[in-house]
């Protein structure tokens, strides 16, 4: 969360424009720029309970996330290395069971474009 703030700092600071060279003048901020302060200024004031709010929810959500990781990466990881290309199955089924099937389409299913032909 401290990134989107991060972020929107940043926006802000962008867009301000850097004056071109010291010399020049300093007669302060035009009235496009100070619209544009007070515009980032405000939606920053209105984002702050909101931000803050996620970030309560991701530190809940946190350990949550890193226990599946942990105990479903493996897994992932060997289903990955098992399908070659998920383009030739049909969506993941679940039985009445409770198992969960994924079937391979036929060769009908699997359709060549226009003018290629499968060698």
């Amino acid at each position: 969360m401290k990134q989107i703030a991060l972020t929107a700092a940043l926006a802000l600071a962008l867009a301000l424009p850097a004056q071109a060279e010291d010399t020049a003048p300093k007669t302060g901020l035009s009235l496009m720029e100070q619209g544009a302060r007070l515009l980032f200024e405000g939606l920053m004031e209105e984002m702050e309970p909101a931000l803050r709010e996620m970030e309560g929810l991701s530190e809940q959500l946190e350990p949550a996330l890193r226990g599946f990781v942990q105990n479903m990466g493996p897994a992932l990881g060997d289903l990955l290395e098992q399908v070659e290309d998920f383009s030739k199955y049909h969506a993941p089924e679940i039985l009445p069971n409770g198992d969960i099937i994924m079937r391979r389409k036929s060769v009908e299913d699997l359709e060549l474009p226009e003018g290629e032909v499968e060698l």
